[in-house]
């Protein structure tokens, strides 16, 4: 990429180490090398916009294609179809709460090239006691099923009769060893929760997934890395190697958040096809590089109605051109460039043909990001450095690029966090402060790098503004 880039050597990225020599600046006197923020609501040709046609005819196609271009990359003309199997449907139960649940892959077509195979992998969980579709939120992670049904004791002992059946014809010897035993059962029902026992109540310390199953919504958990691996080496493999044949990506190409963002609007073409959904109702949320990856699936398919977009820093929320903690050099210099467009690289380029660039040299910045999610519910989450959510990510900037995205949201008939939209002078309130009157949220909880703690606030907050009050049938 730097060949094709003309970049002779790189700047080393910061250290989060702050006793290092290369520490991070925590400086916020130098924070700002370049304050003033590209205007979000200002064509390329000066003019201001001042309509909301204005926007999705003239500025949001300008912004998509500059924020293609230069920070996650252009998706390809031709990619492969997606075909959905269901692996598995399970009826479980999660606490009190029966649900059905199902294990599911959307397998990529490669018949054009068979080298490569994309299996994505999800699991889907609805409330099976709401009457009517239910609103989703779907989720970057590790799919499982929640709580895997069990046979019956009955039927426990038909698959343990048929296991000794099958261990002795594959091994004499087992006759004697059964025989010897003949109260053994190899298999046994796997533990689980008494149902005499009282369950607790769900509140803010449930798992998040038992709050959206309380509150009436499902859940569907998607693998990132099924989509496109999280590192350099798997560009050309996943889903970016596939279009490519196995081939390396030009500098326009997508990078592994833009794949993974396309993962999930497969995902949602799929629950488009579920009775038990309201496609309309389905959200997006990620923590770290997995809210990056939302706030860019947010951004680019406009059909998530609602985003919950969890300490995601530089990629995310936090604006690229300031220096502090995470730095645009953390991204282009690390192994950390596959998140983004080729392209992205030359921002962080010390001897090029082009000279050198950095941050201020972006045309577009992330505050233009979340942007392109306006006027749909978009809840910027952080928590804070004491508990582990380090400096590095800084916050302030998220808050900054919160603040002067409102402008986009107003202008559509939205309401932002009802503070003014000058980044430069709005102070970033207390942790616990909720900023929720508006389709903009802000909130940052007393927790670690999570979002966990804030799901409290989040679904009543995106269940009060999509006018949804549905809860299981007791």
């Amino acid at each position: 990429m730097k060949k094709q880039l003309g970049i002779v050597s790189l700047r080393p990225g910061p250290s989060g180490n702050e006793s290092a020599p290369n520490h991070a600046n925590y400086d916020e006197s130098v924070a700002n090398p370049c304050p003033q923020l590209p205007d979000a609501l200002t064509l390329k040709n000066g003019k201001k916009v001042t309509s909301a046609d204005m926007w999705w005819k003239q500025r949001r196609p300008e912004l998509v294609e500059d924020i293609e271009q230069e920070l996650y990359g252009k998706l390809p003309a031709k990619i492969p179809t997606v075909k959905w199997t269901e692996e598995i449907v399970d009826r479980e139960t999660v606490g009190r709460i029966p649900v059905i649940a199902k294990q599911l892959v959307g397998h990529v077509d490669n018949s054009e090239y068979p080298l490569i195979n994309v299996d994505i992998r999800m699991v889907l969980v609805v409330p099976a006691n709401v009457k009517g579709p239910v609103p989703v939120l779907m989720m970057f992670g590790r799919p499982s099923l929640p709580s895997p049904a069990q046979p019956s004791p009955d039927d426990l002992a038909k698959i343990n009769k048929s296991f000794r059946e099958m261990m002795i014809k594959n091994d004499p010897e087992m006759k004697a060893v059964f025989e010897k035993y003949p109260a053994y059962a190899p298999i046994t029902r796997a533990a689980g929760p008494n149902i005499f026992a009282p369950v607790p109540p769900i509140d803010g310390n449930s798992p998040p997934t038992e709050q959206l199953l309380a509150a009436g919504w499902g859940y569907a958990s998607i693998d990132p890395s099924s989509i496109q691996a999280d590192n350099g080496a798997g560009l050309t493999r996943g889903i970016i190697g596939l279009v490519n044949k196995g081939q390396p990506r030009k500098p326009e190409d997508w990078g592994s958040l833009r794949a993974w963002a396309w993962g999930a609007g497969r995902a949602l073409d799929y629950l488009e096809t579920q009775p038990s959904v309201d496609s309309k109702k389905v959200g997006i949320e990620g923590v770290s590089r997995y809210g990056k990856a939302a706030l860019v699936t947010l951004a680019f398919d406009q059909r998530f109605a609602v985003g919950l977009i969890g300490s995601s820093g530089k990629g995310g929320a936090a604006l690229y051109r300031r220096v502090y903690g995470e730095a645009v050099e953390s991204l282009t210099a690390s192994g950390e460039y596959h998140w983004m467009a080729g392209n992205y690289v030359k921002y962080g380029a010390d001897k090029a043909s082009f000279g050198a660039k950095t941050g201020c040299d972006l045309t577009v910045d992330s505050h233009e990001l979340i942007a392109l999610a306006a006027p749909r519910l978009t809840f910027i989450s952080y928590g804070i450095p004491e508990k582990g959510d380090a400096k590095w990510l800084d916050q302030k900037g998220s808050y900054m690029s919160t603040i002067a995205a409102g402008a986009v949201f107003k202008l559509l008939g939205a309401k932002d966090l009802g503070v003014s939209n000058d980044y430069t002078k709005e102070v970033m309130p207390p942790m616990l402060t909720s900023m929720m009157d508006g389709e903009l949220a802000w909130r940052q909880h007393d927790g670690g790098h999570t979002d966990a703690p804030n799901f409290q606030h989040f679904i009543p907050w995106a269940s009060k503004m999509l006018k949804y009050n549905r809860t299981p049938l007791q």
